[in-house]
């Protein structure tokens, strides 16, 4: 899990066998509907029916956002974060709408209403949860300004990738409830869960019909000798882990930064004490914060 302090080289490699098996079982139970793929929270589901629903307008998902006072309040704060901050301090939810559009605010919508499910029965899960919840959030940041200054795709899209890149992660704890003796060793715990992760999370956006680019998101965002033509979201989920892990202080292990393809996709320097890289620093810090 991303929540090491040392990251281990290209993690898009094949598990181990206990990995394997717990995978498989993870399919089967999913496929036997004895483990329950996560839904959408109802707000999430709500904002996403507004927003695919051709006569709608920004009113019908403000009046949807607005039936929960906590979500306002954390567009609204968002609105008001350096990333969109403008000369007027937005204080409601209209103002908030006027600035971030129709695609950002569903999209930050969605994004934030997954909070609510990364929460957990043992302590053990709760504190990986919501640590990893803490860690997507502020990626996500990180996302929304390297979409913004380094690609020609949607901000709004890269921000909700950088949310969701590690949902795969809510079955396997899920799982992991349901068998006590994977929880008796957290190490363990949390190299399978390292190993399984991305490819039930890229099974689960597909269910959800998230949006087809973001849908290799948790499979490839750990795939660093990528090879394709241009940037995708998962580059940017790339770039933003490693940046987000850097300014924590973690230590990446066997990883050679100038390596990682997704750099050059960009056209970033991987060396992160560059000037260019110091030119986007305070950015960088004050998107961390974004989302929190």
């Amino acid at each position: 899990m991303q929540a090491n302090t040392v990251i281990e080289g290209n993690r898009n490699t094949t598990m181990t066998p206990l990995s394997a098996k717990v995978y498989e079982a993870i399919n089967k139970a999913i496929d036997a509907d004895k483990l329950v793929l996560p839904t959408m929270p109802e707000m999430a589901v709500r904002v996403k029916e507004v927003v695919n629903e051709d006569s709608s307008s920004i009113k019908d998902l403000g009046k949807v956002i607005a039936s929960d006072a906590a979500l306002t309040a954390r567009i609204i704060k968002v609105s008001n974060s350096p990333i969109y901050r403008g000369t007027t301090e937005i204080e409601d939810l209209n103002m908030a709408l006027m600035r971030l559009g129709m695609a950002t605010t569903s999209s930050l919508a969605i994004g934030l209403a997954m909070e609510q499910m990364f929460q957990a029965t043992t302590d053990m899960v709760d504190r990986r949860l919501r640590k990893v919840w803490s860690e997507s959030s502020e990626i996500a940041g990180i996302c929304n300004l390297l979409c913004k200054h380094k690609t020609n795709l949607r901000p709004d899209q890269a921000t909700l990738a950088g949310l969701v890149h590690q949902i795969g992660i809510l079955p396997v704890l899920s799982f992991a409830e349901d068998h006590p003796k994977l929880l008796q060793d957290g190490m363990t715990l949390d190299k399978i869960t390292e190993e399984v992760h991305p490819k039930i999370g890229a099974r689960i956006l597909k269910a959800w019909e998230f949006p087809v680019d973001i849908h290799n998101v948790p499979e490839d965002y750990l795939n660093f000798n990528r090879d394709i033509p241009k940037a995708d979201y998962a580059d940017i989920v790339t770039v933003a882990m490693i940046q987000s892990q850097t300014a924590s202080g973690n230590v990446f292990d066997g990883i050679d930064l100038q390596k990682v393809k997704s750099f050059d996709r960009l056209g970033l320097d991987p060396d992160i004490e560059t000037a260019e890289a110091e030119d986007l620093s305070e950015e960088m810090l004050e998107a961390m914060k974004m989302l929190h």
